[in-house]
């Protein structure tokens, strides 16, 4: 027996989900999110970076000196407004969620996860440094280019923890196939990150592949707070009932019902607002080497 309409609530709680399992980019960088700020897109808001202190040598005779815990702050634009709408029938509204999604929602939200992803890899045009500033660099094809980075970010004075390194389905081939990787299988935190999880940990960066990383494929390895991505909630749309705003973990999504009369068919609209911002060029480092 059919079930009853399906709703925006329970669109979006479906939606929602497949969004949050599926990115990848998005669960590697710096988040910031505030479910209470409802914005429109071209608006500002300012993102708070980690406070950096000084170890300071103590000396007991002047006892200790305390430092002003300042954090830094950047402005971050919400220059992205990802939108899929697509038209249903009255009989696919009758639809379970669970055919429903599998069918149509599923897929809108993949190609917003995509964009998302893409629109985080984009920043790479920020960073100069590459691999190839170390003597020696490997090519880009072997993982041990992993270890250039590292010296790159080292030198740089970047945290050892909350390195990632993404590189492109290409790349990944290679690595897979290298004596490093085989016989590896270990996961990651989400359906998502599972499926992009390269291996294991390697020369201290998390390894991730995406098929976001076009040719000719540049990848890159950085510390979480390198990039930043920063998504507010859309505002209520103005006399539409049929609607629903639903965030998840710092993710968040409007799914609004529009009925054309014309065709006697539904518009289903599932949209999302954010910025993506490069917070520290010099915590980032392109993958590239001889032979890359």
């Amino acid at each position: 027996m059919a079930n009853t309409f399906l709703t925006p609530d329970l669109i979006a709680t479906r939606a929602l989900a497949t969004l949050y399992e599926t990115t990848v980019m998005p669960q590697l960088v710096h988040r910031d999110f505030d479910a209470d700020f409802r914005g429109r897109q071209g608006d500002t808001v300012t993102v708070r970076k980690p406070a950096v202190f000084t170890a300071a040598e103590f000396n007991r005779g002047t006892g200790i000196v305390p430092q002003n815990a300042t954090e830094g702050s950047v402005d971050v634009t919400l220059n992205h407004f990802a939108d899929v709408s697509f038209t249903v029938t009255t009989e696919q509204l009758a639809l379970e969620i669970e055919d429903f999604g599998t069918q149509l929602l599923d897929p809108a939200m993949e190609a917003i996860a995509q964009k998302i992803d893409r629109d985080l890899l984009a920043l790479r045009a920020d960073i100069t440094q590459t691999t190839t500033d170390v003597d020696a660099p490997h090519a880009v094809t072997a993982p041990e280019v992993l270890i250039d980075a590292g010296i790159v970010l080292n030198q740089a004075k970047v945290p050892a923890a909350e390195r990632r390194a993404v590189i492109g389905p290409a790349t990944n081939g290679r690595w897979l196939d290298s004596n490093v990787l085989k016989l590896v299988n270990e996961s990651g935190s989400t359906d998502g990150l599972r499926e992009a999880y390269v291996g294991r940990r390697l020369f201290g960066f998390d390894p991730y592949w995406t098929q976001n990383i076009e040719a000719p494929e540049e990848g890159v390895a950085f510390h979480r707070t390198a990039f930043a991505l920063v998504m507010r909630p859309l505002e209520q749309t103005p006399g539409v009932q049929d609607i629903a705003i639903m965030n998840y973990k710092g993710f968040s999504l409007r799914v609004v019902y529009d009925y054309d009369i014309k065709y006697k068919q539904t518009v289903v609209s599932v949209d999302c607002l954010y910025g993506t911002k490069t917070l520290d060029a010099n915590r980032a480092v392109i993958l590239g080497g001889s032979g890359s």
